[in-house]
């Protein structure tokens, strides 16, 4: 028997990127609308519920006035730091070893790391994030939890093992050799297996031996079906560190290019402060970027050039960084995206940061033919928005003279309260 739904409500979607230049914000409506749901998958959008006789005995639900729109994907987190997030001070090599690493050393339980996975994605499904790519341990049994966890849920997830074999603690470090094997058999596990994902990670230039890259760019060439994720330019002084352990790279993105990783489905966190180089083979390669504001302003890295990285052709999807990120709720995440923009004298648009937060990460995460949209054919991944969910936010759309004015409060001042329903597949959850 087939499952099918309408759900109605103000629907939110996007026929193209709110960053072109010729885009008229004024002709982007969120208007009634029905979403007809069969078996998971968005069938179609109508302005009736009566339009087709097969959903003649579908669930009906009514949201009213609330906005409908593809749930947040989330393009960069470390679920294992759920635990530590919003730890006080320090600055990234600081944070690594002082609070991540001694945390992610707890990861070789396979039951704490499932508590661990279960608790971050619930907290995400809370928040409206229905979507992440992130990085495990280097232990298998996080990515089993992670991966089991979202399976549970029938969540589209991109994961891998986090590979490290030089300067970290004996425990977390693994070898050329054991990245690349533990690696291999979690992509034959993992990678399409359900809605199911999986991400070749290397942590970041400074923990890997050039032996270990040039491992895991092997292992990429070999499964070019999945995406890389890695780490780039978060902060000034990891760029010297980079410098001095790689003398004879170009620049930061030589050390991932050299060993043949850097390619269209890599995607590279933080990615601040580049050099022109790095950004026009970024662009050349369709590589794609993550911008983690919350985390970027939480350990002092850098301001993110959103409106640069997208005049030169690099996508960029957002991304909370949990647990260096301050929150897990995207509302917060495009709240602090904005606010940087604004330090870079540019006012981004309340389409363009609901965008960031849905198709630019699917598109970050090369998901965007399955998620981050509402329209025919995508999955029916979606988060119900109250504009008015807390007084302060509903005295100030309330004085909204058009849907934006309306929206933008709830974006920069709205928390998990705002969150209606979140649904995965069709299924509230």
């Amino acid at each position: 028997m087939n499952d099918r739904k309408i759900i109605k409500g103000r629907v939110l979607s996007f026929s193209d990127n709110p960053f072109n230049h010729y885009f008229n914000f004024e002709l982007l409506s969120i208007d009634i609308k029905c979403i007809y749901v069969k078996n998971g998958q968005i069938e179609f959008i109508d302005d009736t519920p009566d339009l087709n006789p097969e959903y003649e005995n579908a669930e009906r639900i009514d949201h009213g006035d609330y906005v409908i729109m593809a749930g947040f994907v989330d393009a960069h987190v470390h679920y294992p730091q759920t635990a530590i997030i919003a730890s006080w001070g320090k600055r990234l090599i600081d944070w690594l070893n002082t609070y991540t690493f001694p945390e992610e050393m707890r990861f070789g339980d396979a039951e704490y790391a499932a508590e661990i996975a279960g608790r971050y994605i619930e907290f995400a499904l809370r928040n409206g994030t229905t979507s992440m790519a992130s990085y495990c341990t280097i232990h298998p049994e996080s990515v089993e939890a992670f991966f089991t966890a979202a399976a549970d849920r029938n969540m589209c997830v991109a994961a891998g093992k986090t590979c490290m074999d030089r300067n970290a603690p004996v425990g977390l470090r693994d070898t050329a050799k054991s990245a690349y094997d533990d690696s291999k058999a979690l992509i034959e596990r993992w990678q399409g297996h359900g809605r199911a994902h999986y991400a070749i990670t290397p942590r970041f230039s400074p923990t890997s031996t050039p032996e270990q890259l040039e491992a895991l760019g092997a292992l990429w060439s070999e499964h070019p079906e999945c995406l890389m994720q890695t780490h780039l330019s978060e902060q000034t002084d990891e760029i010297v560190w980079v410098r001095e352990l790689f003398p004879d790279a170009r620049d930061y993105l030589d050390t991932y290019e050299t060993f043949g990783l850097l390619g269209e489905r890599g995607l590279y966190g933080h990615a601040i402060h580049l050099e022109p180089r790095e950004m026009d083979r970024l662009a050349e390669v369709g590589a794609s970027v993550a911008h983690c504001p919350t985390s970027n302003t939480f350990i002092g890295s850098g301001l993110f050039n959103t409106a640069g990285m997208m005049a030169r052709g690099i996508n960029p999807g957002l991304a909370t960084d949990t647990g260096g990120g301050s929150s897990f709720s995207m509302l917060s995440t495009m709240a602090a995206a904005y606010e940087i923009a604004q330090l870079r004298g540019v006012a981004l648009h309340p389409a363009q940061l609901l965008w960031l937060a849905t198709c630019g990460s699917a598109r970050a995460l090369y998901l965007d033919d399955q998620i981050g949209n509402i329209a025919p054919g995508m999955a029916a991944d979606m988060v119900v928005l109250n504009l008015a969910s807390t007084p302060e936010i509903a005295q100030r759309s309330a004085r909204a003279e058009d849907v934006w004015e309306e929206i933008f409060p709830t974006i920069m001042m709205g928390d998990d309260r705002a969150i209606a329903a979140t649904y995965v597949a069709g299924q509230k959850v």
